[in-house]
């Protein structure tokens, strides 16, 4: 018992300080909003929300996650319908395209409570047909849904340096841009509804091939006889440096146990930018060859890592020791 409440107690700790004085009040005017969807980054972006002045109800599939979200206010939802019906902006925030489509459209879902003046924005990465194919849905009953995925880690949003990017009208856009302000400080409108999750699903493709070149220029470094880490430090402070290398690229010297994306989450990714780049005829041969290596870390076993383990990969094949 006393272990489960010194637990309960971290919890809510970690959850508070994401609560900071810097980006109070930031989002606009009080609202009244839903949060679908309670993972790493919903439990990330709904303190935020709190903090900056909103009333936002929650729902999640597994209730028990939500304990210290209850703790700093957040109300319960019993469904997504609930959720919505209660909410002027309702979010989700999902791992796939089959969980958006059941939260959105499945039984209690929010379509089936949002009001004629609501505004479901889909925080999740997904393929952009899917997303344009429930935004036609929720336009036959007269509502309104956005694609609004966000770019980052949970490390890039308690920091506030997540970014926001949106599909949508200009009119939708301006009535949730003071929110999403509360989440990141960079909000953008991309165009119209799906073009968002296109830009975003470049950014990803960006990021991974980025950081798998990281670990093949290391890589080919210590092959050569510089010790990891002196590579490693050479790599962040050089040109080829940047954000996402900064957090993730020490990884390769200590693999934390809980990764910010493990190697199935980062491939659903790559396997999204593959698959559009084929509906289009548009070729894309860099995260063509990582995703080959994503695949190298499912067949070692490795996939539960961070997806910077790809770095093993690299010594497995050069004969080196991980």
């Amino acid at each position: 018992m006393a272990s489960s409440i010194v637990v309960r107690l971290a919890r809510v700790s970690f959850v508070r300080t994401l609560i900071k004085v810097e980006f109070r009040n930031c989002g606009g005017a009080q609202m009244n909003l839903g949060f679908v969807g309670l993972g790493e980054m919903g439990t990330g972006i709904v303190p935020r929300l709190i903090s900056a002045g909103h009333n936002v109800t929650g729902w999640n599939r597994t209730a028990g996650k939500c304990a210290a979200l209850l703790d700093i206010g957040m109300a319960w939802g019993e469904t997504p319908a609930a959720v919505a019906a209660s909410s002027e902006l309702t979010f989700s925030c999902v791992t796939n395209a089959g969980a958006v489509r059941e939260v959105a459209l499945g039984d209690h879902g929010i379509i089936e409570g949002i009001g004629e003046d609501g505004l479901y924005l889909d925080m999740s990465t997904i393929s952009p047909i899917v997303s344009r194919e429930i935004a036609t849905e929720f336009r036959a009953q007269g509502r309104t849904m956005m694609d609004a995925p966000i770019s980052g880690s949970p490390v890039t949003l308690e920091q506030g340096k997540a970014s926001v990017m949106v599909g949508g009208s200009q009119a939708d856009f301006e009535r949730a841009e003071p929110v999403l302000r509360a989440v990141g400080a960079k909000v953008n409108r991309i165009g119209d509804q799906g073009l968002a999750l296109h830009t975003k699903i470049g950014i990803n493709l960006t990021l991974i091939v980025e950081m798998v070149a990281f670990c093949e220029g290391v890589a080919l470094a210590e092959k050569g006889g510089v010790p990891r880490d002196i590579a490693v430090d050479a790599m962040l402070n050089s040109v080829v440096a940047s954000p996402v290398m900064g957090y993730r690229g020490p990884f390769i010297l200590d693999m934390p146990e809980k990764p910010l994306a493990n190697v199935t989450l980062q491939q659903k990714d790559a396997l999204l930018a593959l698959e559009l780049a084929r509906d289009m005829g548009q070729p894309t041969p860099l995260i063509a060859a990582a995703n080959e290596l994503l695949n190298a870390c499912r067949g070692l076993g490795i996939d539960h890592r961070d997806f910077v383990t790809v770095y093993d990969v690299y010594c497995h094949l050069g004969g080196m020791k991980t």
